[in-house]
Parts: structure tokens; C-alpha cells; sequence
């Protein structure tokens, strides 16, 4: 886990953590479980390879998910939330609220952009 000072703000050190779109994506994909790097591409979507390995790697160094390799040919590697990664679960939980309430208002409606 990564000893640099952390912002006073908590807002602001969970922002740090999560504040990637993709972050928040991989987060919400290895809270059932255990994935492999081609099923969180896949289930994923669009992001690039570089950028998924870029995410994986900050948030391994984060100490929100652990990398395991395994010594087979061709290596498989596969990615599970730590402790602390799955303690996220509660605000991922209220997005995911948060979100289905925003859409269900939304719904029939043009929301304002300013």
C-alpha cells in the first residue's frame, strides 16, 4: 500500500482511490470474485489493454486488489479485491442507488446541463 501523505479531505483520499472511470468499472466486475485479465477486458468494454494493465497496476499498488501469477505456459494471471478493495462495496452500492434513482426521473425527461 502506497505511504505518501494522503489529502486531509476523506472525500478526497477516496477520490484518489476511485476516482477513474475504470476503477470504479474493475472494482464493481471483481466484487463477486476472482477474474482473469481477458474477462475483465471483456467485461469491461472499451478500454484498452494499456490502460486496463495501468489501472490493475495503481490499484494493486493501492492495496484495493491483488495480483496473482501463476507459473503455467501460457502464465495466467488473475485479479481478487483485498479486504480493503471489497470495503468499497457500500459506496459502489450507494452509486449503483444513486444512479437507478437519477435514471428513473430522468426517464421521459430532458435533465438540464448547467
Amino acid at each position: 500500500m502506497e505511504t505518501k501523505t494522503l489529502p486531509a479531505c476523506p472525500v478526497e483520499t477516496t477520490l484518489m482511490l476511485i476516482s477513474d472511470k475504470w476503477k470504479v468499472l474493475i472494482l464493481r466486475d471483481l466484487m463477486p470474485g476472482t477474474k482473469r485479465f481477458g474477462e475483465l477486458k471483456k467485461s469491461i468494454g472499451s478500454v484498452s489493454q494499456k490502460v486496463l494493465t495501468a489501472q490493475l497496476r495503481e490499484m494493486e499498488h493501492s492495496g484495493l486488489l491483488v495480483r496473482t501469477v501463476y507459473p503455467e505456459v501460457p502464465p495466467r494471471v488473475e485479479y481478487t479485491l483485498t479486504d480493503l478493495g471489497r470495503s468499497l462495496k457500500p459506496i459502489l452500492d450507494a452509486m449503483q442507488n444513486w444512479g437507478e434513482e437519477y435514471k428513473a426521473k430522468a426517464n421521459g425527461s430532458v435533465v438540464s446541463q448547467t
